[in-house]
């Protein structure tokens, strides 16, 4: 067994204090965001990971890619037939996450999804590149199959059939939209004596703002 009890790392890049932080944590979000970005340590800083409540009664974790956020919410694209998709269409209660280890933050967003308009799907699969289109019609997403040649074989097909022809969205691959309730804004700090500052939404649609003990 390896023992990684020495695996230490001491974070002392940045604060996170009452003084400085906006009222709504989608403003924050969007700062952090947005200066993790021009610091340019994290290949994909939108990547996060979505846990889901599973038909079994498990939690399952898996990394993402979030496409777009305002005061709605954080969006990110599936297919809605995928174990995932299945999940949040049962238990609609979510957790998001992103660590940016470049500047020693982590975001944890608890919230409900739903799926986006079809119009929001729509556009969104429209901006993609055509092979990426044709993946997610290729695609049983979470299926189990007999070896990769199926896939391969699959979008070979598509190719020859949608040359030169618009390809449509299909009707079971979209968004999900997570309005969030919770989100708790983390900065590493020295001494193991983090930084927690967590956003709670209140009846009238204000945030609570409560520090946490590291």
């Amino acid at each position: 067994m390896k023992d990684l009890s020495n695996y230490r790392k001491s974070y002392e890049k940045s604060e996170l204090l009452e003084t400085n932080i906006p009222e709504d944590p989608i403003n924050l979000f969007n700062r952090w965001f947005h200066e993790t970005e021009d610091l340019g340590g994290n290949e994909e800083i939108n990547a996060m990971t979505v846990s889901t409540i599973g038909l079994d009664g498990f939690p399952k974790s898996r990394v993402v890619l979030l496409k777009k956020f305002n005061e709605e919410g954080f969006i990110f694209f599936t297919n809605y037939d995928s174990e995932k998709g299945i999940a949040i269409q049962n238990n609609s209660n979510v957790c998001l996450s992103f660590f940016w280890h470049s500047v020693e933050r982590q975001i944890i967003i608890k919230g409900t999804a739903q799926k986006t308009t079809d119009v929001v799907s729509d556009n969104y699969f429209n901006s993609r590149p055509d092979g990426s289109k044709l993946g997610a019609i290729a695609s049983e997403q979470s299926r189990v199959i007999p070896s990769r040649i199926v896939l391969d074989e699959k979008l070979s097909e598509l190719e020859r059939y949608y040359e030169g022809k618009e390809i449509p969205r299909p009707s079971n691959w979209g968004g999900f939209v997570v309005a969030p309730i919770e989100v708790e804004f983390w900065q590493g700090r020295p001494n193991r004596l983090h930084d927690r500052i967590r956003y709670t939404l209140q009846e009238d649609y204000s945030w609570k703002i409560e520090r946490l003990s590291s």
